[in-house]
């Protein structure tokens, strides 16, 4: 391969002056499809150099690096002048690696390289970049050319054109001048990068140029007559003589090939002819590229020996294959070289070789082949070979074989629940095929069973059902062919009554309601069907032996023909698919009786009675008797109905109703299975009627008639509640409630007795009633009577005597539980509060606010002996406050605090500011409002609205702290913001707005990038993690992990026994972000053993092991 990155790496005929010239392409990559091509870009332009891989054979993503010249990564020169990216299509499977240079300067123009890596396999390709405007010594390198980064350094190199030397000024001191011409004539071509470095040279190639104008002054050799040239070439498989003339005889010679000393062997021939030693090396190989040298005494020349391959041409073509199905195919081939690598492809794709793949790849000698022992259809298509020197293809067309029909598929009428048994014989014989039942496809399962035997197809049905039957198709695969035959399933009819679960096969109807008697029955084709009652079909008994089969051929056997048992249509039978009815629009006692059905098709006859029974409900009983009632109940008795309907009587159900009202009410919802019943909580006064139900299994009977009515009527109940409500000196107050239950002839009044050492009574209308005219301090006693029309009532009296004193009963306020808590209310609304006391005698109240009197014009207060309330028509803020109920009696007093809170609306936020903007996010911080509407502010509604519109938009509600980052703006418009103040009144009436405005700033704006220096990451390999003795099971996969450290990134060998894993299809090797893997497939107890991963990079190598042994 040519070395383009090192243009003083020459061959024989290449002067320096021909450094710039481009040097051809290398051979076809193994890797790359795609490769970057040289391109050109004015200063200040943009242009993007693809590669491409194809993944389809890759495990994982190959890795791929950027240089540009010899040496320099281009992975850490990403910036704002060029971007590496890679992206990976599914579809196709293809990597897609992009550089691009992004502003491009004229000193990026030169030589680029790009390299693919993948397990053991390596290709790279070069090209060019020309950048417009380039002229020689240019100032600043840029980012992408190695010798401008000298320029940072803290020393200034100054370079004389006439004395070829360079002076290195530093800050402080003065060193000797560096005669930097005699370094690049006594230096080897491969030091020139190293001294251009190390010297700070920036411009290499002119200073080449340069030193190839310069006279060379010949040094002569006391070893040497005549050296070696600097550089030989020769064309792979050549021989070559390297030749020096010594100008001593007798001094020893050695040869050396990359500083290792050279044996004579067949391939290496050293030969003396006088003062000349010849070094022959035959049949020059790859490997035979390298640095040469010859050391004569203390003396020593070197050269570089550059071994060109050949073009591989294809010396005899592939040529085109036509054939059938199942033949065996080579497609031959004939290379110019033994061993060389060739690529086989089919429509442009290359075919797979694995263990278990159709194609298998030979070689003998010069010859290619490729063999697909049987073919198929698919094998059809274009199949070409690729070497390095060219490519040949050709047609292959596989055709199938014509198909013969030995024996055809047979139309097959088989009896339900049989095997069903298909079979045809075809030529060719290995030919499968699917089956089809009515178009769909039939795939093998439990009871299908699909055979193929060479020419034999077989679909074999262990249970045939009515499923199975229709069109079966057979279809041999690849032909437009195919073979048909009908199956048909019959079934003798039956009649399926064990599915109704009617006891003795008996239906039970009401009379009146319709029937509707649906009986599956079965059979293949459909039975035909006759339904009869009793021994004859109605009006066509007489001629049932003549007629009756007359009938059944007329039915049709999709739908049967209604069959009419009796004139008109009130009865009538019908069937449709797998059941037939019986239908009697309205029931009727002389329906009952038994039925007969009558069933037959081809396969035979069935036929099967049903017992139909017409029950009613019974007769009304008679109207009942009422014999005796009471004052809110009464006895009522009945005789049970004279006729029961053909079922037991279960109960009966009563209702009653006021007789000047038509609505009934039913009294019991339990059937009562006696005839005689008591009726309850009637109201006295009010005349009633009551009427009986017959119940039986069937239903309800119709009511009886009405019983006489009658009234209700009874005294009253005691008074209830019964208490003393005050005591004085002189008097004793009592009360109470009205009796429970009143009688029908309602409440005239009270009577209330009292006893001290005689009696005394009166009557009153009110429930509370006071005594005058006590002795202090005398004891009485006191009870209550309930009077109306029909006397007095029992009466109520109070459990202990009543002492005529009065009792000083201290002040207590009950406030109420929702006063106990802040007492919130808008601004606006009334404010209305009851706060109830107790307290004797009559306390006194009063009311103060913040310590001060409350003003009667603000604020009303009324007292009663027992409350006080508080009431404001319109609340207003200043109403706000703790308001202080005082209640005394005498000396005593009692104190309660009553909070009240008047709230509104919130104001707006104090101020709303933009904090930041960045990419298409806002930053607004603002301060609470300074009034809060006298309750705690509870969120904050934020809206945007664009500059242009003004139109507001809600970006988020009931939002908690002062500051938000509003996110998913639009690029390149303006927005406002405000915010909305909120508490538990609402959001405030204003909001307050931003006084700028934010700009969403477009793409394209540049950020500028601080400059760092970069680090040197090199490092040599070390392993973090060493592998560990592993146990393995036999049959089982196991792995083996380490992990390493190292950069640049290191090649891992892995080694059984010492010995180097390759191409070993057992093992699978992986590394990933430095973690090194070996899988080894189903181990046996042969790959146990010693286990080695070793890793090599420029800077040094480390290895580690470990031992794995296998159980079996």
């Amino acid at each position: 391969m040519g070395r383009k990155d090192s243009v003083w790496s020459l061959g024989e005929g290449q002067a320096p002056e021909d450094v710039d010239k481009p040097i051809d392409n290398p051979p076809l990559s193994t890797l790359l499809i795609v490769k970057p091509q040289s391109g050109a870009v004015s200063v200040g332009g943009d242009i993007t150099f693809i590669a491409k891989v194809e993944a389809k054979d890759l495990l994982r993503k190959p890795t791929v690096k950027w240089f540009k010249g010899k040496w320099m990564d281009l992975a850490s020169k990403t910036g704002k002048h060029l971007q590496l990216k890679e992206t990976f299509d599914r579809q196709t499977k293809v990597h897609t690696f992009e550089m691009h240079i992004i502003k491009a300067k004229e000193n990026y123009a030169g030589n680029y390289r790009c390299e693919v890596t993948y397990k053991d396999k390596f290709d790279s390709c070069s090209f060019d970049l020309d950048v417009k405007g380039f002229s020689e010594g240019q100032e600043d390198a840029g980012e992408l050319d190695f010798s401008g980064l000298l320029k940072h350094r803290s020393h200034v190199l100054t370079f004389t054109h006439v004395s070829g030397t360079i002076r290195e000024h530093k800050q402080q001191d003065d060193t000797p001048e560096v005669d930097v011409w005699e370094i690049l004539k006594n230096a080897r071509p491969d030091e020139y990068e190293k001294i251009a470095f190390t010297y700070g040279i920036t411009d290499l190639r002119g200073l080449l140029k340069r030193m190839k104008k310069i006279p060379k002054e010949e040094k002569k050799s006391a070893a040497f007559a005549k050296k070696l040239e600097p550089a030989y070439q020769v064309d792979k498989g050549s021989k070559i003589r390297l030749v020096v003339d010594l100008a001593d005889p007798t001094v020893d010679l050695k040869w050396y090939k990359n500083g290792h000393e050279i044996r004579p062997t067949p391939k290496y021939i050293f030969e003396h002819k006088g003062t000349q030693r010849i070094m022959v090396i035959n049949n020059c190989t790859s490997n035979d590229d390298a640095a040469y040298s010859v050391v004569a005494g203390e003396e020593k020349c070197t050269t570089e020996l550059f071994v060109k391959e050949l073009p591989i041409k294809i010396v005899k073509d592939i040529e085109p294959v036509k054939t059938t199905v199942n033949e065996r195919i080579e497609l031959e081939c004939e290379v110019s070289e033994e061993g060389a690598q060739v690529k086989w492809m089919k429509n442009g794709v290359e075919v797979p070789t694995g263990v278990r793949s159709r194609y298998r790849i030979k070689c003998e000698g010069t010859k290619h082949y490729l063999v697909i022992d049987d073919a198929s259809k698919e094998d059809t298509g274009t199949y070409s070979v690729m070497a390095s020197g060219g490519t040949s293809e050709a047609r292959v067309q596989v055709d199938l074989k014509p198909l013969k029909i030995y024996q055809d598929l047979q139309d097959m009428t088989v009896l339900l629940g049989k095997p069903i048994k298909l079979h045809c014989e075809i030529y060719p014989g290995n030919v499968p095929g699917r089956w089809y039942r009515n178009g769909q496809l039939i795939q093998p399962s439990d009871r299908i069973n699909i055979i193929h035997r060479n020419k034999i197809h077989r679909l074999e049905i262990e249970t045939s059902s009515l499923h199975d039957s229709g069109d079966y198709t057979f279809v041999p695969e690849g032909y437009s062919q195919s073979l048909s035959a009908k199956v048909h399933i019959i079934d003798p009819p039956k009649v399926l009554l064990d599915s109704l679960n009617f006891p003795d096969n008996t239906v039970t109807v009401v009379a009146g309601n319709k029937l509707r008697l649906e009986i599956p029955i079965s059979g293949e084709p459909a039975p035909r069907v006759v339904w009869m009652k009793g021994e004859r079909v109605n009006s066509l008994t007489s001629q049932f032996n003549e007629h009756c089969l007359s009938i059944l051929d007329n039915i049709s056997p999709v739908r049967t023909r209604s069959v009419i048992l009796e004139s008109g249509h009130r009865v009538r039978a019908e069937t449709y698919g797998d059941q037939t009815s019986l239908t009697i629009e309205v029931t009727e006692r002389e329906d009952t009786g038994n039925y007969k059905i009558v069933l037959q098709n081809e396969a035979g006859e069935a036929t099967a009675s049903v017992k139909i029974k017409v029950v009613d409900i019974p007769d009304p009983p008679d109207a009942p008797l009422v014999p005796v009632v009471g004052g809110d109940w009464c006895s009522m008795t009945w005789e049970p109905p004279k006729y029961d309907g053909s079922s037991p009587i279960l109960g009966y159900f009563i209702e009653r109703k006021k007789k000047q009202s038509s609505r009934w009410m039913r009294l019991n919802f339990d059937l009562i299975k006696e005839t005689s019943f008591e009726p309850k909580k009637m109201i006295e006064g009010v005349p009633y009627e009551v009427r009986i139900f017959a119940v039986n299994a069937i239903g309800v009977s119709k009511p009886s008639e009405p019983s006489k009515a009658f009234t209700p009527l009874a005294v009253t109940s005691e008074p209830t509640m019964l208490v003393v409500d005050d005591v004085t000196d002189t008097t004793v107050t009592v009360k109470w409630r009205p009796p429970e239950t009143i009688g029908a002839a309602g409440l005239d009044g009270y009577l209330v007795e009292y006893s001290i050492e005689g009696s005394e009574s009166d009557v009153t209308e009110k429930t509370k009633y006071t005594i005058t005219g006590l002795t202090p301090g005398s004891k009485i006693l006191v009870r209550v009577k309930a009077i109306n029309k029909a006397g007095a009532s029992s009466p109520r009296t109070l459990q202990h005597s009543v002492l005529v004193k009065e009792v000083v009963e201290p002040p207590k306020i009950r406030v109420p539980r929702h006063l106990k808590q802040t007492y919130t209310r808008r601004v606006g609304e009334a404010v209305n509060l009851v706060v109830p006391f107790q307290g004797k005698p009559r306390p006194k109240v009063t009311w103060l606010k913040e310590g001060k009197p409350v003003e009667s014009s603000h604020v009303s207060i009324r007292n009663t002996d027992c409350d006080s309330i508080i009431f404001i028509r319109k609340a207003e803020r200043s109403h706000s406050g703790n308001y202080e109920m005082t209640v005394q009696v005498e000396n005593y007093a009692d104190t309660a605090v009553i909070d009240i809170q008047i709230v509104d609306l919130p104001g707006p936020p104090f101020s709303v500011n933009i904090e930041d903007v960045w990419g298409e996010n806002v930053a607004l911080v603002w301060t609470p409002p300074k009034d809060s509407g006298n309750a705690p502010i509870t969120g904050y509604t934020i809206q945007k609205a664009d500059k242009k519109t003004m139109e507001w938009f809600t970006c988020i509600e009931h939002y908690h702290r002062t500051c938000i980052t509003i996110t998913e703006l639009v690029v390149g418009n303006e927005y406002f913001f405000r915010v909305f103040s909120e508490n538990m009144c609402g959001l405030s009436e204003a909001a307050t707005q931003t006084k700028k405005s934010a700009l969403i700033v477009k793409e394209g704006s540049q950020m500028k990038i601080p400059e760092y220096s970069d680090h040197d990451f090199k490092e040599p390999p070390k392993f973090t993690q060493p592998l560990i003795n592993t146990f393995a099971v036999a049959g089982y996969n196991t792995t083996l992990n380490c992990s390493v450290r190292a950069n640049p990134r290191p090649k891992v060998i892995w080694m059984k026994n010492k010995i180097t894993i390759i191409d070993d299809p057992r093992y699978r090797m992986f590394s990933n972000q430095g973690v090194c893997t070996l899988e080894i497939r189903k181990p046996s107890p042969y790959d146990g053993g010693m286990y080695t991963c070793k890793a090599i990079n420029d800077l040094g190598e480390a290895q580690v092991e470990c031992k794995l042994e296998v159980k079996g």
